[in-house]
């Protein structure tokens, strides 16, 4: 580490001021400034290894375990999953949009961690405690030191995990979310239910929750390594409060954007029996497939234009262009060749789902629309418009399909795209009412400024300066003194630099709240 901080007299061994280095460093290795194409390839891939090995994951517990083990352990990953998601409280989108600057970019990831993680072990004993209410059958989990114990662990790694994604996005390398999601994770996965069979349906949870476990380890290892990461408590400059109410609307919206997802099958249950719930269970997962394409773009779109604002409208246009591109041929591909991929799981899901899987195929148009307009409100901080289309959102799906369940799977289908369009149609007039306000005039903001004994950002640090405003004199050196660590995108030797993230200016477009 001595060669990057430099000898101690201040000065780097081969004589070149340390900001020289620096500013030579960051021009020999700056990433291009557009990757939406790269991201979005990255981490449509992560989704497709992800699920490729989850199915084989399942294929394997099909075989070993018993059908009534299988049941208790789905509904066990099935919580662990939900609780995950609501324990990020918004901060997974708050680490991309609104990412600290460089001195307090280790504080606001350490903090956020802290805080996903706790919520999670909150919210998994929660969970056990009020078994007796709604799980009588998996009480055992609770009434089992060991085995609630690690349910809570599963809960708090599966959180974390999430959370590191983001940390991922917002440094433009997905390529690792394919490492740690797809493979890692997924290959543990598939290696541990054999040897935990012994354990029963805990034993199902156990090997989730160890793929949980070594993917945020390895999370870990690569943000310490690729991006010079080091856990640091220190608050100052983290922005985690001053974005407080982006982050509360954002989790809000996610929440809403849940409840079709969890209502419609309770619906297609009660009104149609357990046999047509499991039809549409299958079609709506290879529909999922679709689905990710939108949302595979729509987060490479929300890390770009957070590293760059003043590109907004450029890669929002670039961006549905992708969608379009790769979203209609998926479309027909999927939609001629539903019976085929029913059949591979069995006459009966071939003859009783086909036409919802068409349905439902035809629907990702409308899917990838809402998801667009979705990313784009929030790109353009609407997020009391955001709110309202995930109401309309939920309002519609729910409501359609209550409606229309008595006449048929078919029918849930044109529920499903209905209440996507219409939430889409809303984003995108709230959008285009957003790009008609009148402009703010432009408002002076310093740059930050770093704490005693932090290691400023290598490379030049772009002003913000109105015309009328004198600028300041040349920034002096901070204090000679050893930092706490490397600072945030100072990697270790030999590894990749992580590219520097410019303060954003603000959205000259952007109306009243």
């Amino acid at each position: 580490m001595a060669r990057h901080r430099g000898a101690p007299g201040g000065r780097p061994a081969t004589g070149r001021p340390a900001a020289a280095q620096a500013d030579a460093r960051g021009a020999r290795h700056a990433r291009p400034p557009d990757q939406v194409y790269r991201s979005s390839f990255f981490l449509l891939a992560s989704t497709v290894v992800t699920a490729a090995l989850g199915f084989l994951f399942w294929v394997v517990v099909a075989r070993f375990y018993t059908p009534e083990q299988v049941g208790m352990a789905t509904s066990l990953i099935s919580a662990t999953s939900l609780l995950a998601y609501l324990s990020l409280f918004g901060l997974n989108s708050t680490l991309i949009r609104f990412p600290a600057p460089a001195f307090a970019r280790n504080a606001q990831v350490t903090q956020s961690i802290a805080l996903v993680g706790a919520v999670a072990c909150a919210a998994g004993t929660v969970y056990l405690l009020g078994l007796p209410l709604y799980g009588e059958k998996l009480l055992f989990v609770r009434d089992h030191p060991v085995a609630a114990v690690g349910f809570v662990l599963c809960c708090a790694c599966a959180a974390v995990n999430l959370l590191t994604d983001s940390v991922f996005i917002s440094a433009r390398m997905p390529q690792y979310n394919v490492i740690v999601d797809g493979l890692l994770q997924g290959l543990v996965k598939l290696a541990l239910p054999v040897g935990l069979v012994a354990f029963g349906s805990v034993g199902i949870v156990g090997a989730t929750g160890g793929g949980y476990l070594v993917a945020v380890l390895a999370s870990l290892f690569l943000m310490r390594r690729r991006l010079g990461f080091r856990f640091d408590f220190r608050t100052r400059g983290t922005r985690l409060r001053e974005q407080l109410r982006f982050s509360v609307a954002s989790y809000v919206s996610s929440l809403l954007n849940l409840v079709p997802l969890m209502a419609t099958p309770l619906i297609v249950l009660h009104e149609l029996g357990a046999a047509s719930a499991g039809y549409y269970f299958v079609a709506f997962q290879i529909a999922g497939l679709l689905n990710a394409v939108s949302t595979a773009v729509g987060e490479a779109l929300f890390a770009e234009v957070s590293f760059d604002e003043s590109r907004f409208a450029e890669l929002l246009r670039r961006s549905a262009r992708i969608i379009a591109a790769v979203q209609l041929p998926a479309v027909v591909v999927v939609a001629l060749g539903s019976g085929l991929l029913l059949r591979m799981f069995g006459g009966g899901y071939a003859t009783r789902a086909h036409g919802l899987l068409v349905v439902l195929a035809c629907g990702a148009l409308a899917v990838a629309l809402n998801t667009w307009a979705s990313f784009a409100l929030k790109l353009a901080r609407r997020m009391k418009h955001l709110i309202l289309s995930n109401v309309v959102y939920a309002v519609v799906t729910i409501g359609l399909a209550a409606l229309w369940a008595p006449r048929g799977l078919v029918w849930l289908g044109w529920a499903w795209g209905a209440g996507n369009l219409a939430s889409g149609l809303y984003a995108a007039v709230a959008l285009i009412g957003r790009r008609t306000a009148a402009a703010p005039p432009p408002t002076f903001r310093p740059p930050p400024v770093p704490p005693a004994g932090s290691v400023p950002l290598a490379g030049p640090v772009p002003q913000a300066w109105p015309a009328t405003h004198t600028p300041p004199g040349p920034r002096t050196a901070p204090p000679a003194q050893a930092p706490p660590g490397p600072p945030w995108g100072t990697p270790p030797p030999g590894a990749a630099p992580y590219p520097v993230h410019r303060e954003p200016g603000p959205i000259r477009a952007e109306g009243p709240h």
